[in-house]
């Protein structure tokens, strides 16, 4: 198995339509984690993502006839433009079918490059089925994203070039992971030719359809996926993908949403460069991985996939990239209602920088405030701050990672109502498109009252909602029944502290 993808990687002409990237030294980032990081800048194709390797691999193996049917794939983005521009340079008419939430920036960029697009459904899977019917029915050539041999030897390129670049030591490589056409293509090449080399796959931790097939022994589909990182927002890693990862590659490290703003913010430091959430992924796992396995000296490597992100994201990312390298704290501390008490507290907090702070009263006798505070993960640890006002005699409740608190109550103290009885919350995740909360609340069909909503757009395929329901005891298991026929992921918050203190 291994030669035949050797064989296709070094026959692969990528190099008519892309680049060979630098292997650039992560300067900042390998001095302050102790180890050589060098960073694989995909991010600098031409269509800003290695994409464009595995596209025109597979299109320029298409014969006479297939090519002139045109090819048709479904994307959300990445795939997309570099189908697009593999497809123009070919001479091949290429449509992408792509789902209505894709952000504009990838819709004009596959335009831009020559290819139709048709938008369809609010999320991949039906933008998918779409393709696959229009495939059928009109002659196209189906190009798939990721699960075919031809698109993995092509993304294989990216691991010849890295051993031509660097010949030395080099102990692994951390690989994005979607549905896995990168990493297969690099597992494949690296353990033929440097099997000492280890292969790391990295996903988020609410996109994690690889390690969960990894521990299940077999390829499995996610109730959920996040959309955070929407380039590797997939459900079910590919059938040629996981053949090949199941063999090859070492192991699978998972990150939070805060860990990769962090992480854009590292590359940031040090190229100078922005980059999407999931070409991010790779630096937000070798600091997992260097923390947890607590190595020094070794040189690692990790895979800059991509630089497709949506300006209006960027806010998002920098509020988040101080939690991810927990450089700030976010508390809700009980203090006295009196004159005074704010000054005190100030006092209590000693000489670390306050970054925000929310004042609410609650009672004549006491005040809830939502802080956040400037901290430092070795020599000012958050638990130090936390005990630190303990000791003091302030009740202190440790909002870091709390998603509804980050995402809602920091925007909404001040939002107490009277007691509201029966009252219940839920947090929603939108497809961000026109008509999708009025779909909300058609399908709730004006039952339960709304008595709470706070809304959120972070520049992604999705917004962020709170919501407030009053729904009798007896109803209850109505209400769920209803919120599952909508069909938006949403989390019952009824009983998170932080609603209790800034909202109830």
């Amino acid at each position: 198995m291994l030669k035949y993808y050797v064989r296709k990687t070094l026959s692969a002409p990528v190099y008519d339509v892309a680049i060979e990237t630098p292997l650039q030294p992560a300067r900042q980032l390998s001095e302050r984690l102790g180890n050589q990081i060098l960073l694989k800048r995909e991010d600098l194709q031409p269509v800003y993502s290695f994409k464009i390797r595995g596209a025109y691999n597979k299109l320029v193996q298409l014969n006479t006839e297939e090519r002139a049917s045109g090819v048709i794939a479904a994307s959300a983005g990445n795939h997309a433009q570099g189908l697009a521009l593999a497809a123009k340079r070919l001479g091949v008419v290429a449509t992408i079918v792509m789902p209505r939430t894709t952000p504009e920036l990838k819709v004009q960029g596959v335009r831009s490059r020559g290819g139709k697009v048709v938008l369809h459904g609010d999320a991949f899977p039906e933008a998918l089925a779409h393709a696959l019917k229009l495939a059928e029915e009109e002659g196209y050539t189906f190009v798939p994203p990721y699960d075919d041999p031809d698109v993995i030897a092509g993304q294989g390129t990216v691991a010849m070039e890295i051993l031509r670049q660097h010949p030395g030591r080099l102990d692994a490589i951390f690989v994005p992971v979607g549905g896995g056409g990168l990493v297969a293509g690099i597992a494949a090449y690296v353990k033929y030719l440097r099997p000492e080399i280890k292969v790391i796959g990295v996903e988020p931790d609410d996109s994690n359809c690889l390690q969960a097939a990894l521990a299940a022994g077999e390829r499995v589909v996610l109730g959920q996926v996040g959309l955070f990182a929407d380039g590797v927002a997939v459900a079910q890693i590919g059938v040629h993908n996981f053949e090949l990862c199941r063999q090859f590659v070492d192991e699978v490290v998972t990150v939070s949403t805060d860990e990769i703003c962090a992480a854009i913010k590292d590359i940031y430091d040090d190229t100078r460069s922005i980059t999407e959430p999931a070409g991010a992924l790779a630096v937000a796992g070798i600091k997992k991985y260097v923390e947890r396995e607590g190595v020094h000296g070794q040189t690692l490597v990790a895979i800059d996939s991509g630089a497709n992100i949506n300006f209006d994201r960027l806010r998002h990312v920098a509020e988040r990239s101080e939690l991810g390298e927990q450089r700030e704290a976010i508390i809700a501390v009980t203090i006295p209602e009196r004159p005074g008490s704010f000054k005190a507290f100030c006092e209590a907090i000693g000489k670390r920088q306050i970054t925000e702070f929310n004042y609410r009263y609650n009672t004549d006798d006491e005040a809830h405030i939502f802080v956040g505070v400037q901290t430092h993960p070795e020599n000012d640890p958050r638990a130090a701050l936390v005990e630190s006002l303990r000791s003091q005699g302030y009740p202190v409740l440790d909002l870091t990672d709390n998603e509804m608190a980050k995402l809602h109550i920091r925007h909404m103290v001040g939002g107490r109502a009277a007691y509201i009885g029966e009252e219940r919350l839920f947090r929603f995740e939108f497809p961000e498109r026109p008509g999708a909360l009025f779909n909300f609340l058609d399908k709730l069909g004006g039952r339960w009252n709304i008595t709470l909503f706070h809304y959120r757009n972070h520049g992604a395929a999705d917004g962020r909602v709170l919501a407030g329901l009053q729904v009798p005891e007896d109803e209850c298991h109505l209400i769920n029944e209803a919120l599952d026929e909508i069909g938006y992921p949403y989390w019952d918050e009824s009983d998170n502290p932080a609603c209790k203190l800034f909202l109830g």
